[in-house]
């Protein structure tokens, strides 16, 4: 998953708000990583580090947006390659259980998002994960977040072997759903990925904080309809 921020030397203007007179949009697209759910690559390097001949540090700088991980997120490794590859370089001595334990246990839920998701469920709106991220992280995440099963579809880097902000990736997500345009809102925190699906013409959110975002959904969406779902 992709941690690096956007740089604080870049311009902050963002997307334009919607106008009163668009239709709402047929489907809310979610970015997971520091959008649905924080996460810290430090807790994972400090896990794996118990067990393994590599320090902390060595550890971060081989699995923090990495090429390795690139890789792997990009599905050109199979979970068992990866796994073998970093215990390998980190001389990792635990078992396969192990360390898929300390490579997933780094996220901690952004509540007023999460619940943001269930409101757009409840008011009958589309939602759909769209991430650039790992089978090993999705397994984690399904078995100890009971929100990330109410989604209506789920578009995986490592499944469609194209990560954001590759046209390809936004183009799975418009094929999967059925929908194009201004009828998709996508809510993420990178600024080239909020751009790329801007350049497609859907409507967007760059992610900062959660106030904000909720509100521009329900500005979107219609107070009205979101609302009547609370």
């Amino acid at each position: 998953m992709d941690q690096r921020r956007t740089s604080d030397s870049m311009p902050s203007k963002r997307p334009p708000t919607p106008r009163e007179d668009m239709p709402p949009p047929c489907v809310v697209v979610f970015d997971l990583g520091k959008v649905l759910l924080d996460f810290d690559f430090g807790l994972m390097a400090r896990s794996l580090a118990e067990s393994s001949r590599a320090g902390e540090a060595e550890i971060r700088e081989l699995l923090d947006q990495s090429p390795l991980l690139h890789r792997y997120e990009t599905g050109l490794m199979d979970t068992d390659s990866f796994i073998d590859e970093v215990g390998r370089r980190i001389g990792f001595r635990g078992a396969r259980d192990v360390f898929a334990r300390c490579f997933g246990n780094i996220f901690t839920p952004i509540d007023p998002m999460i619940q943001m998701q269930q409101d757009l469920r409840r008011a009958g709106v589309r939602t759909v994960i769209f991430s650039n991220t790992s089978e090993l992280a999705v397994r984690h995440i399904r078995s100890e977040f009971p929100f990330f099963s109410e989604f209506d579809d789920y578009v995986y880097s490592y499944e469609e072997r194209a990560m954001k902000p590759l046209p390809a990736s936004y183009e799975s997500v418009e094929r999967r759903t059925g929908h194009r345009l201004g009828e998709i809102l996508y809510i993420d925190d990178r600024r080239e990925n909020v751009d790329g699906g801007a350049a497609r013409g859907w409507r967007v959110i760059w992610h900062r904080e959660p106030a904000e975002s909720v509100a521009l959904v329900r500005r979107h969406l219609g107070h009205d309809r979101m609302d009547s779902a609370s």
